[in-house]
């Protein structure tokens, strides 16, 4: 049950709030199962100050109990034993040969352990990033000489990390606007540790940063499509943008496809977002006093634009007060409705199918069934942004209708509901 006192809810819609578009037409074991014990046959040195891990070795032994049927991937398993350390970062590990299994060298990512196995790996030093310019379709919405407006189709990474060192939006801006390639050394990295996903407003203003991520002010999520502002060569124009985002002027809307329907049509969810303490690719809302290091303050409106398929889904309006990474998800599990196709955060196929499938013609299940399985990412589109131009001081708005994934489902929703 939510809270009163930190989301504020009220039943009716207010329309000075909503868009008037077409679109509206109507802990280290937490990866094995209980009865799982994993004993430390070599004591590894703590991680906790790494921002590196190059050469941590880890030895040990992995002893199952009474669970046969359980497969342990390698890199999970390894990624649960080092504190702090990227999945991506393991993976690097074993296929560069750095990792075996009883002796013999595994350079297979998925291959699964069991009891007895002894796991020896070295953690591969960090490479240097190359961000190298490349030839890719990019949706502009707008541009001028000191900055671009992208519709970022989901499943494009913004920028170039060691798990994703090309085929990333910085790549091809950097072929679009004929900008070299740039390079950042291995001391330059960011930790493993350090908070790279979604949406997140700190700016981007070091010398570490924008040399890899030449004009990115913000950030959207790899299954997150929609629009996104980018800075040209122009310090101005970069610092004028990032300021925007830290000062909460810039004005985002976004749109999600949610399971169920909030018990409310409009809301404000005011709760801290902090790191999943039991699955570190995950946030969570967080109630309470906000503890340092464990939490930051976050905030969202919400409005229900639609109720989908007799109350199983419903298009859901977001507004940020805040830019955490994760936001959106994060408070729409808290509130009950996570995002249709979100794994991570309880928007699973059977979640919605065990939504929709009562409130639906059974003639319609099949096909209800084919989209959701083709479905490979959070149904959330960053619909509209608006800022003051660095340079000419104009307010301007620019928007974009969902991808296909998004808008097929919505209508085949709309249709069951009729």
């Amino acid at each position: 049950m939510v809270g009163l006192y930190s989301v504020t809810l009220c039943c009716c819609i207010q329309s000075s709030s909503s868009l008037s578009l077409p679109f509206f037409s109507t802990n280290p074991r937490r990866l094995f199962p209980c009865n799982i014990s994993l004993s430390r046959i070599f004591t590894i040195r703590s991680c906790q100050n790494h921002t590196n891990y190059g050469g941590i070795r880890l030895e040990e032994t992995v002893q199952v109990v009474h669970a046969k049927s359980v497969k342990l991937r390698l890199d999970s398993w390894i990624s649960s034993r080092i504190s702090g350390i990227s999945r991506a970062r393991v993976q690097s590990s074993i296929k560069s040969g750095l990792v075996s299994v009883n002796g013999r060298v595994v350079d297979k990512v998925s291959h699964n352990v069991k009891f007895g196995d002894k796991v020896t790996c070295t953690i591969s030093e960090l490479q240097p990033l190359r961000a190298e310019p490349e030839d890719m379709p990019l949706d502009i919405v707008y541009e001028d000489e000191h900055l671009l407006v992208v519709n970022k189709p989901p499943h494009m990474v913004v920028h170039p990390a060691p798990g994703n060192p090309t085929g990333t939006l910085v790549n091809g801006i950097l072929h679009h606007c004929n900008l070299p390639t740039v390079a950042i050394s291995s001391q330059e990295v960011l930790s493993d540790a350090e908070d790279r996903s979604d949406d997140d407003e700190r700016s981007y203003s070091s010398s570490c940063e924008s040399s890899i991520r030449p004009g990115i002010v913000h950030r959207l999520d790899k299954g997150t499509s929609g629009l996104l502002v980018v800075a040209k060569q122009d310090e101005h124009a970069h610092a004028h943008l990032s300021e925007q985002f830290k000062q909460h002027t810039i004005q985002r809307v976004y749109i999600s496809l949610t399971s169920g329907v909030p018990s409310a049509l409009t809301g404000r969810i005011d709760i801290p977002i902090g790191r999943d303490v039991n699955n570190r690719i995950r946030m969570t809302a967080i109630p309470g006093p906000i503890k340092q290091g464990r939490a930051r303050h976050a905030a969202s409106r919400f409005k229900v634009v639609e109720t989908l398929a007799g109350g199983g889904s419903a298009l859901v309006e977001w507004r940020l007060e805040t830019g955490r990474t994760h936001q959106i998800r994060a408070h729409a599990k808290y509130i009950g409705i996570p995002l249709l196709g979100d794994e991570v955060y309880g928007g699973t196929r059977s979640m919605a199918l065990s939504l929709l499938r009562p409130r639906i013609p059974s003639t319609c299940h099949s096909e209800l069934s084919l989209l959701l399985s083709k479905l490979e990412r959070p149904c959330l589109h960053a619909l509209a942004l608006g800022f003051t131009h660095p340079c000419t001081r104009e307010e301007i708005h620019f928007s974009c209708p969902p991808p296909p994934d998004f808008s097929d489902i919505l209508c085949l929703l709309r249709k069951m509901g009729m």
